[in-house]
């Protein structure tokens, strides 16, 4: 391995899939995977895939350190996460260099990736100190009500490839100063970076006296993640990924009654009236559809503008495709990077075959650069006048459908056709279109936005979407309620014992 930054976070050559929160453990067996930056198919490390004997091993540290974490005072919990984003600031630059590394976005992205983590430590540490619960009136004299939160255990954490810091620390944060303890099961194509997280979290949690908070295991999806879904001695499992994971995901941890924070798939859409600022719907959807290379489950795929304006536009943001640089994420200049592997590049293919098939019109784009290394392909916009059964499919890749709309809500319904129901956006200077796009006939998204594109959230809101995006909620609003568990109090402080709704007894 020859970047720096690497030996800067302390990635060896050879990295232990499983870390118990005080250091790596000696896995159990002697497979191994390699792994693979996507800017030019290098290797640059190989990790020892954990077995199900060192998840044991790993659970069980995890359940014994919340039996301590969890009557640590929150605000001293918050004390630790406050550590953790003070060192995640060190390392921002070699942190986000090593995203663009492994996944393939762009530097300004990968720190922006870092930037989040940092932010939802922030957020957490303030939360620490405001993990309310509701005091009521009781229909019984001398009787006080309330409700108080306690933390539930040990939480399971899956996250997917394309965002391999920013979720874990969404779940992990919060779940920190909720008073849960926790285990990740990162994707087996970014292990790296859940490593270096690892090491850090190691360092910052050791110091403070808390090991053994904060676990991971890199194993397999069979082994590893199958254990994982149907262990009822993990109480939630937050995972994130394809809407066909979270299927799996939520079926195995409904059988045994456990909870799931789902985060899956979207097929976004931003709609276009004639008022909108078109300087504005160019910005954000360039970034949304092109950033991250389309790898992002917020990415925007579908593009419903007004009839008058809809070519015109189609071909000006065709024009601009034409300018963006494609190449290495870590070269000054790059807007795009590589796909995450080969599957992707073919997925992408076949999408785009579908599309023609369709009907549709490729303005610009739709070809892999099979020209040198690495998995690259070209940002791809594709015109049709009606709409194509292909655009309702989620690919994950840079391809943008554009369509004319005559009627709002028109629009509006086909937008929300979408098996999930994620972000979505609405470019406009009417107010009664905006108004009635954020009602409740308007979008069904979880996000709904006027104005900027379907991709990039602020961590102070609730993250998540309806339908098959699965309808979790991460991040930040009231998201640290999914880490807790409830619990109704009642106190007789008087001589009597009268019954609710007046029953008599005895």
């Amino acid at each position: 391995m020859s970047y720096a930054f690497l030996t800067a976070l302390g990635l060896s050559d050879i990295e232990e899939g499983a870390w118990n929160g005080s250091g790596p453990l000696a896995t159990t067996s002697g497979e191994t995977v390699d792994v693979y930056t996507p800017t030019d198919g290098s290797r640059i490390g190989t990790v020892r895939l954990a077995t199900v004997a060192d998840y044991e091993s790993v659970l069980a540290t995890a359940q014994e350190r919340f039996k301590a974490w969890r009557s640590v005072p929150a605000p001293q919990r918050g004390e630790v996460i406050r550590l953790l984003g003070l060192a995640l600031r060190e390392h921002k630059a070699e942190l986000g260099a090593l995203i663009s590394l492994e996944m393939g976005k762009i530097r300004s992205e990968g720190e922006g990736e870092v930037q989040e983590a940092i932010d939802i430590c922030d957020f957490a540490v303030g939360l620490s100190r405001q993990l309310y619960g509701l005091t009521m009136h009781s229909e019984r004299a001398s009787h006080r009500m309330y409700e108080q939160w306690h933390p539930l255990g040990v939480i399971g954490i899956i996250t997917a490839f394309n965002f391999p810091m920013a979720v874990w620390a969404w779940n992990a944060a919060l779940a920190a100063v909720c008073g849960d303890t926790m285990i990740w099961k990162p994707s087996l194509k970014t292990p790296l970076c859940a490593i270096a997280l690892q090491k850090i979290v190691d360092r910052v949690f050791g110091e403070a006296g808390h090991p053994g908070v904060m676990t991971t295991v890199v194993g397999t999806d069979a082994g590893v993640g199958t254990t994982m879904i149907n262990d009822k001695r993990l109480p939630l499992i937050s995972a994130t990924g394809s809407c066909r994971m979270g299927k799996l995901v939520g079926t195995a941890v409904a059988a045994r009654l456990g909870r799931s924070l789902l985060e899956l798939g979207g097929n976004n859409a931003i709609i276009v009236d004639a008022t909108a600022d078109l300087d504005l719907v160019f910005r954000g959807t360039v970034f949304g559809a092109v950033g991250t290379a389309g790898q992002r489950c917020t990415s925007t795929r579908r593009l419903m503008v007004e009839r008058p304006i809809a070519r015109a536009l189609a071909e000006r943001m065709a024009r601009a495709y034409e300018t963006v640089r494609i190449g290495d994420p870590l070269e000054s200049g790059v807007l795009m990077g590589p796909l995450i592997d080969d599957d992707a590049v073919r997925m992408f293919e076949a999408a785009v075959a579908s599309a023609v098939e369709q009907g549709g019109e490729v303005l610009t784009g739709g070809v892999a650069l099979r020209d040198r290394p690495g998995h690259y392909v070209r940002p791809t916009i594709v015109w049709s006048d009606k709409r194509l059964p292909i655009s309702f499919e989620e690919t994950f890749a840079p391809i943008l459908y554009i369509t004319p709309w005559d009627r709002l809500e028109d629009a509006i319904a086909d937008q929300n056709d979408a098996d999930q129901g994620l972000s979505s956006a609405l470019f406009t200077n009417n107010l009664r279109h905006a108004e009635g796009f954020l009602s409740a006939a308007g979008s069904d998204c979880g996000i709904a936005n006027i104005n900027i594109g379907t991709s990039g959230a602020e961590i102070g809101g609730a993250f998540g979407g309806e339908k098959e995006t699965g309808g979790g909620r991460e991040s930040g609003s009231d998201a640290w309620r999914a880490y807790m568990r409830r619990q109704t109090c009642t106190i007789n402080y008087g001589t009597q014992m009268p019954l609710a709704q007046g029953v008599e007894f005895l």
